[in-house]
């Protein structure tokens, strides 16, 4: 039952249909406290209507009201107040989440259209730093989440196998790289030779002559560069799987930079035909003045194309293979003009579907307050913080339960989740400074503490062994309602991340969720032997569902014990 609208439609009934009940639902507001009721109208909104005070409209209202289905409504200064029947309430919530299990919370949004996500993209030849992490784990969540509204996520790995860095990668490789060096360790080399180009190149700039020609060799199909550059991808691509593997995340397509370049042609003649093109110092280029941007610049004065030419082929491509809901890029925020100008050129062209594209943006991670950059060589890589954090998660299960059986499983669980949460914990589009000590500790605002607050509820239904099914929940413990009104809250959190397109409000909700349980369990014996012991591990086995989903929205395993 969606309770704000009920209580929209009881406040509609009062005031005579002077506001309509999607009018008064976008008033209602969520009292800070529990103590001051469920849900709040202010009826100050009233006031130039009805004329009247709005502490004489509250409790004018109020009396005219039907409490029906509610604990009691109450007039408190210019607000009415709404208190919930809690045991009504409980019965409805923990009766759902009991019966749908992790199906709690599923919306119907998407009509099962599908919507291609284009996320992680790491440059082939480089290893991924924590760097790539955001765009991976906020990419692979938004897949999780739109699934969960109906939603057919496609994700895309648009790797970046295709460009100016395979000249610079095979100029340095034929004159300081050796076959044995790249066998042996394929990507700590290859990153050792383009750092070094860049070094070198500042004092000797033919280099950077030597390295276009190299790729302008590649784009000619010249056999030698071809077979470099198959190369480099392969031995990049195994060593990006064992990352994903670790992280849980998989791919729907691999079809990078490279899979577009018999498709760029197309996108120059349709701009011509449609009288788009323009010349600018030699470049082919779409003035985009009416909508505030730069020329989007099609191809250079040399002829080659670049990434605009690029994304425009990709987007046409996706719409006519999938003809998506929404197109999403999970792209950092310094991209941010690239795709406003995207967009703009598919509207030029006609596109109307250009509307349904959206970039989703983010922030940095940081180290000391700068930024992780590969041409410098100042990198943190994924992988070595990945082991980090595993081995700091099993020290702390090694002190906090040596006996536990898979020790090394749900190290690898804590460890990994860690990393994850603590990035989808943060807004989008904030920065953040990277400590991993702090990242992986049991207390706290982490991921492992919802993680060990599933595993405490997942104990205690152990330890009480009862079956569950069709228990009718009978619970009246005001030490139980925060939690309760939280998990009636889930289906409204997966709306609001879906609509934001924000995996943050599901980890915060997970937080809030944790917080309220053991806040709970703190306050009251849950394996008493009473009339309300089954309502009880309604509840816990309720908050063990809902937990143990949200952090499988987010991409993060939930151990059954730590």
């Amino acid at each position: 039952m969606d309770y704000k609208l009920k209580v929209a439609e009881v406040v509609s009934q009062a005031v005579d249909g002077q506001l309509s009940v999607d009018e008064i639902v976008t008033k209602i507001e969520v009292p800070k406290s529990l103590e001051l009721g469920d849900y709040a109208f202010p009826a100050f909104v009233l006031a130039k209507v009805l004329r009247k005070a709005p502490q004489m409209i509250a409790q004018e209202l109020v009396e005219k009201m039907d409490q029906t289905g509610f604990e009691k409504i109450e007039a408190v200064g210019p607000y009415i107040n709404f208190f919930l029947d809690k045991q009504a309430f409980s019965q409805d919530v923990l009766g759902q989440i009991l019966d749908q299990a992790d199906h709690y919370g599923d919306l119907d949004l998407g009509q099962g259209r599908q919507v291609p996500i284009d996320m992680s993209s790491p440059n082939i030849a480089k290893p991924m730093s924590m760097g790539h992490l955001r765009s991976t784990v906020i990419g692979n969540s938004l897949a999780n989440i739109l699934a969960k509204a109906n939603y057919q996520p496609v994700k895309i790995n648009h790797l970046g196998d295709w460009g100016t860095q395979f000249g610079k990668l095979m100029c340095a490789y034929k004159m300081w790289g050796s076959e044995e060096e790249v066998k042996k360790d394929p990507i700590g080399s290859l990153l050792h030779y383009y750092v070094r180009f860049h070094e070198e190149a500042e004092s000797k700039p033919e280099l950077d002559d030597q390295a276009r020609e190299w790729f302008k060799r590649l784009e000619d199909g010249d056999e030698e560069a071809n077979f470099l550059w198959k190369w480099f991808r392969e031995e990049s691509l195994k060593t990006f799987t064992k990352v994903y593997d670790r992280l849980g995340i998989t791919f729907d397509s691999y079809n990078g930079e490279a899979f577009y370049n018999d498709k760029m042609n197309e996108i120059v003649d349709l701009l011509e035909d449609k009288g788009l093109l323009k010349e600018s110092q030699g470049a082919q280029i779409v003035d985009l003045e009416k909508y505030n941007l730069n020329p989007a610049l099609i191809k250079k004065s040399n002829g080659t194309t670049l990434y605009m030419t690029r994304d425009l082929a990709a987007a046409l491509y996706r719409k006519r293979t999938y003809d998506f809901a929404q197109s999403l890029y999970v792209v950092g925020n310094e991209q941010s003009n690239h795709f406003k100008q995207l967009k703009a050129v598919l509207k030029e062209m006609g596109y109307d579907w250009s509307d349904d594209i959206h970039h989703i943006p983010f922030g940095l991670i940081t180290q000391g307050g700068k930024k992780l950059s590969t041409r410098s060589g100042r990198i943190i890589l994924l992988e070595e913080v990945l082991d980090e954090a595993v081995e700091l998660a099993q020290k702390q299960i090694e002190e906090k339960n040596p006996s536990l059986a898979n020790k090394e499983e749900v190290a690898k669980a804590v460890g990994v989740g860690a990393v994850v949460f603590h990035d989808l914990k943060n807004e989008r589009l904030n920065n953040f400074d990277f400590d991993l000590q702090e990242v992986v500790r049991f207390e706290g605002e982490t991921g492992p503490y919802v993680q060990y607050s599933h595993a405490r509820a997942m104990s205690i239904l152990r330890k009480a062994g009862k079956n569950l099914s069709g228990v009718q929940v009978n619970l009246n413990d005001p030490n139980a309602w925060e939690t309760l009104r939280l998990l009636g809250d889930f289906d409204q959190i997966i709306k609001r991340a879906v609509e934001t397109y924000e995996p943050s409000v599901i980890s915060k909700y997970a937080i809030h969720l944790a917080k309220a349980f053991n806040k709970y369990y703190a306050h009251t014996k849950v394996l008493v032997e009473d009339r309300e012991l089954e309502s009880r591990l309604a509840l816990v086995q309720s908050v063990a569902i809902v937990l143990k989903e949200s952090l499988r929205l987010l991409g993060v395993k939930a151990p059954d014990e730590m």
